[in-house]
């Protein structure tokens, strides 16, 4: 029976498929880690009370990408090519959502608009990573060689799913709440197309690396496009709701460091 589960775990076990697991997982981490850094470093005056934590933001990325080639190095494996049609960033990047690497490579301030653009696809994708985390944590927590390692970059996924929140609703109030839930609904619809499409490539080079017969790699593929569908025509309202979080200042803290893998 195919499952979450079975299905990481075949690529656990196997270390030509867990290495190109944790080099595209370290890759997006790192680039995440990168944005942050770089947004914080441009945030407009008006809004420089947001660069701390979006400083600590990016250092947890950055941590996480360092988690993912530690967990590479202790099979004495190397990080490989991120092959780019598993490039979720950039595919994103691609399609409008987020802001582009060519503005946050100059020397020029951000507006509020760009932070408030910048929070709200946030808040999209940090939805996904943790769900994803969440899955991770309920099938292979206690995992001797994982289970570490996903507990904590889970807890730091919660966190930063929290900001989104509580940041959104600080500037909804402020008065950008039109702005906000035009580039929610916008991103999601986005999102949930390029997780698809990002998904089914994954699939197809865990597949040639595990040798899946034709069946089951089709059985995978129909089942990523069954849950398109259903994120499309149903879900994906969920990744544009806005709460106040039971966890507030979620990353007023100093971060949280990993010397255990980094």
């Amino acid at each position: 029976m195919l499952s979450a589960r079975s299905l990481f775990q075949e690529i656990v076990d196997n270390d030509d498929a867990f290495q190109l697991f944790c080099s595209i997982a370290a890759s997006g981490e790192s680039q995440g880690g990168w944005e942050n850094a770089r947004i914080a470093a441009l945030v407009p005056d008006s809004m420089r009370g947001l660069a701390p934590k979006i400083t600590r933001h990016g250092a947890d990325e950055d941590k996480h990408g360092r988690i993912f080639n530690a967990l590479l190095r202790k099979r004495g494996l190397p990080p490989v090519p991120v092959p780019p049609e598993t490039d979720y960033t950039m595919l994103l990047e691609r399609r409008g959502i987020g802001l582009a690497h060519e503005k946050l490579r100059r020397e020029e301030p951000l507006t509020e608009h760009d932070i408030v653009v910048y929070l709200a696809h946030s808040r999209v994708t940090e939805q996904r990573a943790a769900d994803q985390m969440d899955m991770l944590v309920r099938n292979f927590g206690d995992h001797p060689e994982l289970g570490k390692a996903i507990r904590m970059i889970s807890r730091d996924e919660d966190n930063h799913l929290a900001y989104c929140h509580e940041e959104l609703l600080r500037l909804v109030r402020a008065g950008h709440g039109r702005t906000i839930q035009g580039v929610l609904r916008e991103s999601a619809l986005v999102e949930i197309a390029v997780y698809r499409d990002v998904s089914l490539a994954v699939m197809d080079h865990m597949g040639r690396l595990l040798r899946w017969p034709a069946p089951k790699a089709a059985v995978l593929a129909a089942g990523i496009h069954g849950m398109y569908a259903y994120e499309r025509f149903s879900r994906w309202h969920r990744m544009v709701s806005l709460a106040m979080p039971e966890r507030r200042d979620a990353l007023g803290g100093a971060p949280i460091t990993s010397p255990e893998f980094a």
